[in-house]
């Protein structure tokens, strides 16, 4: 055999292992779950909660938090959190709007905290869709918030291209999982390999309420450029907010944060019109003919 037929080989076996190994470890890489015994007693301090367990059609339990206000109910928040932990360390979040007179329902997906079962990304849309339908048992959609923090922010979009909230809330998203990973790995087959592609941007073209990211300049997790490119798939309903030096993970640090949460929560919608402004203003240095 020559030698130049034993090196390709020997690099296309390699390149062969590595897929495989991607594929079928991509879950651990991905998710970093926090289990929690089902005795396990949650306790915020100043926040009142409810446990709830939400019993699936495959016969999993997906066990979520809800946060309540001290006084009279704006609405509910969904908040759908990111790839680590469980609700017990991002309920300290909670306040943030509950704060503005929200309730907020956390849960974890599958294999997190106290919730089981199989995890794929086909089971985790068609749960959170379920908890989805509970909250409108309970409340209107006009009063239904949808809160994506990074890798809950695809499911967020999904969430809310399929169902009609009063708005959609991305922190730190990204355009698609398949882009985040081709970072790390960009010589491999990840449209073939990734099981949790989560592509935000073709779910963002069909979500006909406000959408507000904000992203944070520093992140170096998912760019900063990354929700400047979200913001243009569809612009007439998108706000980016910039969080000024924030990273992935600090953004709750930042005083304008809490500001941009307080504008888009707490503001009604403002019409322009646009008859009033420069927009259609025709700018020209030659001087006006005048008539004989």
């Amino acid at each position: 055999m020559p030698y130049w037929l034993s090196i390709v080989i020997i690099v296309v076996v390699i390149y062969i292992a590595i897929s495989t190994a991607l594929y079928y470890l991509q879950d651990y890489m991905l998710f970093k779950p926090e289990k929690l015994p089902n005795d396990f007693q949650f306790n915020y301090d100043n926040q009142a909660t409810k446990e709830y367990n939400l019993e699936t059609r495959d016969g999993a339990v997906i066990n979520g938090l809800r946060f309540f206000p001290k006084g009279e109910s704006k609405g509910v928040v969904l908040y759908l959190k990111g790839n680590s932990k469980s609700i017990k360390g991002w309920g300290k979040f909670a306040v943030d709007f509950t704060r503005h007179g929200y309730n907020v329902l956390m849960v974890d997906y599958r294999g997190f905290g106290k919730s089981t079962g199989r995890r794929s990304q086909k089971a985790i849309k068609r749960d959170l869709q379920l908890v989805y339908n509970k909250l409108k048992e309970m409340t209107t959609e006009d009063r239904i918030i949808l809160y994506g923090r990074s890798l809950g922010s695809g499911f967020a979009a999904k969430l809310a291209s399929m169902n009609h909230p009063k708005m959609l809330i991305l922190d730190a998203p990204y355009y698609s999982l398949t882009k985040v990973t081709a970072r790390y790995a960009p010589f491999m087959p990840l449209s073939l390999l990734i099981k949790y592609p989560l592509p935000t941007y073709k779910w963002l073209k069909y979500v006909q309420c406000p959408i507000h990211i904000i992203h944070g300049t520093h992140d170096k997790l998912i760019p900063y450029k990354t929700s400047v490119k979200l913001s243009q798939v569809n612009p007439k309903l998108t706000k980016l907010h910039t969080v000024i030096g924030g990273g992935h993970k600090d953004l709750n640090n930042f005083e304008s944060y809490h500001s941009m949460l307080d504008d888009i929560i707490n503001q009604a919608p403002k019409t322009i019109d646009l008859e009033t402004t420069s927009i259609n203003v025709i700018h020209t240095s030659k001087p006006n003919k005048k008539k004989a």
